[in-house]
């Protein structure tokens, strides 16, 4: 990517910071593999590791509406009292619900502002799931069995496209790590972001990090993603995008590719400090006993790297401190620290607006 030069910016938390453009990948040229698309797909994931998925068509339609209906479930299940979401509680890194606090925050001294609730593909398709119990009846059950079964239809039409691209055949093709009947802490996390101020509030987005997934497809409507693109100095927004799904490498399909594809290092901030964000993320994950060379040159299952990275993220400061860095932004090299440090409280005005967009 280029420099920031040329870049549309955006003012927040007293700076002036980039947009960062995405190429868009058409979902409808990749379901019929067309070779212009998947080479445009494949560089993407070589260069970057993140794109928007174009699902305004005739084959990705319903993946929207079905994300509309699950924002209306998402609703309602976090305008629940505190102690029934607590109620369900979490079970396991990739199943259950997580509130505000509960790991570290986006900027130093603070924890994350938000509050998130977890359904994994496996637990979705057992007789009778451990599901939340306000959102346990049979239409809801249903919204997040469609949320799950299609970003699943997604994320591996993507690998398929990406194997075929990269020359891969057989029991070599990324899919075939992925496999639907092999258990896998495949994921779909919903996320309520609380209003905050980062200049004053203790409870402050999501710290830096790439994703412990193969792929991720993020669906929001809202500002708040920051990413930093490789060989970039600085983190800059992505800006939300109707109709569009942002997908992004994580670190297993990193590892899988032989360190060639790139993971992208990303953090959620208060865009507007009033606003409650929400936002979907289905993580596609490898087979659990799938084996993998990490950038340590260790050989780890993707259970255990799940496991190790889930567990930093959780840390205290301090011991997330002692962590190598290769495991929360899965051996991204920084190029440098963060620009831009929060501005204190008597340097920003009385009163924050919603900003526009230069």
């Amino acid at each position: 990517m280029a420099a920031t030069n040329g870049l549309q910016r955006v003012e927040w938390n007293g700076n002036q910071v980039p947009i960062y453009p995405m190429q868009t990948i058409d979902f409808s040229a990749i379901l019929s593999q067309e070779p212009a698309e998947l080479e445009k797909l494949l560089q993407c994931c070589q260069t970057e590791g993140f794109f928007y998925l174009n699902l305004e068509t005739v084959d990705g339609r319903r993946f929207l509406d079905d994300h509309q209906e699950l924002l209306k479930l998402m609703h309602r299940f976090f305008e629940a009292p505190l102690e029934v979401k607590n109620e369900y509680g979490l079970i396991s890194p990739h199943l259950g619900y997580e509130p505000v606090g509960s790991r570290n925050g986006v900027l130093e001294d603070t924890r994350d502002g938000y509050e998130m609730v977890k359904v994994s593909r496996d637990e979705i398709q057992r007789e009778s799931p451990h599901i939340p119990n306000n959102i346990k009846n049979g239409s809801d059950l249903k919204v997040l069995e469609n949320a799950i079964s299609g970003n699943n239809i997604i994320s591996k039409a993507i690998l398929a496209a990406l194997s075929t691209a990269s020359g891969l055949s057989g029991s070599a093709r990324f899919e075939n790590l992925h496999r639907n009947h092999r258990p896998s802490t495949s994921t779909l996390a919903m996320m309520h972001y609380i209003p905050s101020d980062p200049a004053k509030d203790q409870n402050v987005g999501h710290q830096k990090h790439t994703d412990i997934s193969s792929l991720t497809v993020l669906f929001t409507e809202q500002w708040g993603l920051q990413i930093r693109p490789p060989g970039m100095k600085e983190f800059g927004f992505v800006e939300p995008k109707k109709g569009n799904a942002i997908i992004n490498v994580g670190d297993s399909l990193r590892f899988a590719s032989g360190h060639t594809f790139q993971s992208c290092i990303h953090r959620v901030v208060p865009y507007d400090y009033s606003e409650h964000r929400y936002s979907v993320a289905y993580f596609l994950r490898a087979e659990d006993e799938t084996m993998f060379q990490d950038s340590e040159g260790r050989y780890v299952t993707s259970r255990q790297w799940h496991d190790e990275k889930f567990m930093a993220f959780i840390a205290s400061p301090m011991d997330q401190a002692k962590a190598p860095s290769s495991l929360l932004l899965g051996g991204m090299r920084e190029d440098d620290t963060d620009i831009y440090q929060p501005v204190q409280a008597d340097s920003l005005a009385a009163e924050m607006v919603a900003v526009e967009v230069r």
